[in-house]
């Protein structure tokens, strides 16, 4: 009988359970919605990206049934073939509106669009200068590329400067940093790294999957919350937290536009999104647009909870938006918070080692728009009491 050559997963699967970093798939069995059912169990849902509550609005949900009444439910091709159908020139344009710059390609996810264009963009001459804490899709494109990568201490732009000041003036240079940082919550700084930019003549790039939505007028991000228009020259935004929906979009110039539709690989190489999806981005951006209520009803949301957490004593770190880490130390302590909280009823997923660093295992909390206050207030005194009960505060 043949030996499994996949044997060795077992023990690394192991080693994870040791370590406090397993964790088993929590099933959805109701609406993704801020109060739903998981694994039987309801529960405030603390871990979704869906910042808005679009994913079950009414106008998102019929533009979709509609798409797919109309289109059918795929498009049958990649892009450059035979799959762009009129409304996805129609979205791209709609975002370069929404984000005020020449022009915009969708990717099918958030890490395609970052990964793709990273990697598109550079070639193993050129030099990456990057945020310790950027997100995976970025480190992922920058290693596809096979640019050199320098990496900074996180936000220190003194740091950032020094790496540019001893790089060849002539070399190539991207400077990239998150407009929203995942895991913590704090704004990157995103006014002083395009001023570096521009001072040393290199590419400006701003991921903001996580500020879409959520920061600047209409939601459309950090480089317009800090007014930033025309200095950062790749912008990186999603389609699948505050919009909704699914996918990523690049926003920027019409030339590097260009050369995303004709050498950024997951573009090349990937079916179009279907119809359904397509029409609820599009339904999304009419809401971000003429319904301010979810973004006000959001910023209110994230002030009550963030400071209910932190006059109970949590440690919540740099937190600057409606992601709030509750920051334990280690992965087993955080497993266990999220396992006890969830039996009570809220669902707030731990992070450990290597998603953040080993010492700073964390219960990663986001509010959304469509969380009554009611629900709000039985998290934090569930907090309170688990939180408690294991030394954390």
């Amino acid at each position: 009988m043949r030996n499994d050559p996949l044997a060795f997963l077992g023990n690394e699967l192991e080693s994870l359970k040791q370590q406090g970093l397993y964790r088993k798939l929590r099933i959805l069995e109701g609406r993704p919605e801020a109060h739903t059912t998981f694994d039987h169990r309801s529960v405030v849902n603390l871990s979704s990206n869906n910042y808005l509550g679009l994913t079950t609005h009414p106008k998102l949900i019929s533009a979709a049934a509609e798409a797919a009444e109309k289109y059918g439910v795929g498009s049958g091709a990649v892009r450059t073939i035979s799959g762009t159908l009129a409304m996805h020139m129609e979205l791209e344009q709609r975002l370069a509106r929404f984000k005020h710059v020449e022009s915009v390609v969708v990717f099918q996810s958030g890490f395609a669009a970052n990964a793709g264009t990273v990697a598109a963009v550079l070639t193993k001459d050129d030099v990456v200068v990057s945020d310790e804490l950027n997100h995976a899709s970025i480190i992922d494109g920058c290693r596809l590329s096979r640019a050199s990568i320098k990496v900074f201490p996180h936000k220190d732009v003194d740091a950032a400067r020094k790496i540019l000041k001893e790089l060849p003036p002539a070399q190539r240079k991207l400077l990239i940093t998150d407009g929203v940082f995942s895991m913590d919550g704090d704004l990157g700084r995103v006014p002083e790294l395009s001023a570096l930019a521009e001072e040393f003549g290199a590419i400006m790039m701003v991921d903001d999957a996580h500020a879409s939505g959520v920061f600047g007028k209409n939601g459309s991000g950090t480089v317009d919350h800090f007014k930033c228009h025309g200095r950062v020259d790749i912008q990186v935004g999603t389609l699948s937290k505050a919009i909704g929906v699914l996918g990523g979009y690049v926003a920027g110039s019409r030339t590097l536009i260009e050369f995303l539709y004709h050498r950024a690989r997951p573009f090349l190489f990937s079916t179009s999104h279907p119809p359904a999806v397509t029409a609820a981005c599009l339904a999304a951006l009419d809401i971000l647009e003429t319904e301010p209520q979810w973004i006000e009803r959001l910023w209110d949301n994230t002030r009550f909870f963030k400071a209910g957490l932190e006059k109970l004593g949590f440690n919540t770190g740099m937190s600057e938006s409606p992601i709030t880490p509750v920051i334990v130390g280690q992965a087993a302590t955080a497993a266990k918070m999220s396992d006890t909280l969830f039996n009570r009823g809220v669902f707030a997923q731990s992070i450990g080692f290597p998603t953040v660093a080993r010492d700073k295992a964390r219960l990663r909390t986001i509010v959304a728009a469509t969380h009554t206050t009611e629900d709000l207030q039985y998290a934090l005194d569930t907090f309170a009491a688990v939180g408690r009960e294991l030394g954390v505060i």
